[in-house]
């Protein structure tokens, strides 16, 4: 199956299109998203993620956010940042890799049975070649749960994610998942805690077709 981006090319540039690695050349050990949004985050992986499964922390940072109270046999790092990651108590394994310049991930097929990325869509270049990849590497079945907030970097973050509002976001991270031609049982969710008091939390959850 083909995956193809609609969108042209200039909505998923940037303010600051200088090498990403000098960005993240310094760590920022910080929580992006409040204490309620977090427990949202936990609260929506402990339903859909299976115990004692395989899992990919996709774009991963110092923190992955996954309930502690969730059996996992092993949770892999991907990220652009390896001080974060290594502060990062809840992983594995650790991989920096820049999915802007190398859209293809560096595993097997069917090799997990979930993969999550937390508040970090919005700085995809080659979102549908990051999620075509991500369905390659699934079992099938497995699934992918993609989160955000309202909170980002403007110099990072492409520029239809910053023209847009959050019911637009929503409908465009369920179109990478449609785009990637890979996943069924597409869900789009709100989990904020309370949209006055904490940070809203949004959620696109897609499985891996069979």
């Amino acid at each position: 199956m083909q995956n193809v981006c609609p969108l042209p090319e200039h909505y998923f540039s940037r303010y600051d299109e200088s090498d990403d690695s000098l960005f993240y050349k310094y760590p920022r050990l910080t929580v992006h998203i409040d204490d309620p949004a977090v427990a949202a985050v936990n609260h929506l992986f402990k339903q859909e993620l299976p115990p004692d499964g395989a899992f990919l922390d996709l774009m991963s940072s110092y923190r992955s956010h996954f309930p502690l109270d969730l059996p996992v046999k092993r949770l892999v790092g991907l990220g652009l940042s390896a001080a974060e990651m290594q502060h990062n108590p809840q992983l594995h394994e650790v991989l920096v890799h820049d999915l802007n310049k190398y859209p293809s991930l560096p595993f097997q097929d069917a090799l997990f049975d979930g993969v999550v990325c937390t508040v970090s869509i919005q700085y995809l270049v080659h979102p549908v070649d990051v999620f075509a990849e991500v369905g390659r590497i699934l079992k099938p079945d497995g699934v992918f749960i993609v989160t955000f907030s309202n909170r980002y970097f403007p110099s990072k973050a492409v520029r239809v994610w910053i023209h847009s509002n959050d019911q637009q976001r929503r409908k465009l991270v369920r179109s990478y998942f449609t785009w990637a031609s890979v996943f069924t049982n597409v869900r789009d969710l709100d989990r904020s805690p309370n949209r006055w008091l904490s940070d809203p939390i949004f959620a696109v959850v897609g499985r891996r077709v069979l």
